[in-house]
């Protein structure tokens, strides 16, 4: 099988990056494309079985799946591009373009030879490039086939969850987007870590483990946030006095006000 991805900027490269770490792909045939050979040459790092052209035409034409990893703005101009040398009966197209919604796919993609190829809508993070991504997955006029093939791919690569489109914009927001989020609040930690005289790198060893300490209490005992955070927070105590002053400041408001920030929306 054969998967081309178009566009090895930060999400394509980590496409590429974490399907060469995965022991399920290794049979698998990757090509990127990409106009900057200083790209391609950071994929060929990373994925050394993967193979690096700038035509895009060549990379496309035995695909069996096909990732547009560009920016929005790029998308019909590369469809433009490919559209008349993909074999829509066989071949599979998947964006991970943000904002750019199945409507507008399918008015790029449409020919007057034949219909529509499946489609696929397809979000995730970045640390695809480590098989850690959280990865949304929306289809169109694809069959349960096509749809588990696409997942069993991103499966590899970290959590895959199916959803309609409607909900891709909120999904982008709390994933894709988040995942800065999560670092600022690290970086914050750190920076307040130095302020109480604790080296920077001591910092962000022990802010990591803090965090994965509290994933695992989560993911384990699947309890509500609160109720962990009730365990902590004894009467009087350090903790809900550092709790409640980061709530005078606005933690929990800028979380949500930072989330509806991001959310792509056309109004």
């Amino acid at each position: 099988m054969k998967l081309t991805i178009i566009g090895a900027g930060n999400i394509g490269g980590a496409i590429a990056s974490g399907i060469g770490k995965s022991e399920l792909f290794q049979a698998l045939e990757v090509c990127c494309t990409d106009i900057l050979p200083e790209k391609l040459s950071e994929i060929k790092k990373a994925n050394p079985s993967a193979q690096v052209v700038t035509d895009n035409l060549s990379a496309v034409k035995d695909a069996d799946i096909v990732i547009i990893a560009v920016k929005p703005w790029l998308v019909e101009t590369i469809i433009d591009e490919i559209k008349e040398a993909l074999d829509y009966e066989r071949q599979i197209v998947v964006s991970v373009a943000a904002g750019v919604e199945f409507f507008s796919l399918c008015r790029y993609l449409g020919r007057e030879d034949v219909g529509l190829p499946a489609i696929f809508r397809v979000i995730p993070n970045t640390a695809i490039a480590v098989r850690e991504s959280v990865t949304f997955i929306s289809s169109c006029n694809a069959t349960n086939e096509q749809s588990a093939l696409v997942k069993s791919i991103f499966d590899e690569l970290g959590l895959t969850v199916i959803v309609s489109e409607y909900l891709i914009n909120a999904c982008t927001a709390l994933a894709s987007c988040g995942i800065a989020y999560a670092f600022r609040y690290i970086r914050a930690a750190v920076v307040g870590a130095v302020e109480l005289g604790i080296h920077p790198e001591l910092a962000k060893k022990i802010e990591l483990q803090t965090l994965r300490g509290a994933v695992a209490l989560l993911e384990t005992y699947n309890n509500h946030p609160e109720t962990e955070i009730d365990k902590v927070t004894t009467p009087g105590g350090i903790t809900i006095k550092g709790l409640n002053a980061m709530e005078e400041a606005g933690f929990t408001n800028a979380v949500i006000q930072g989330l509806k920030a991001s959310l792509i929306c056309d109004d």
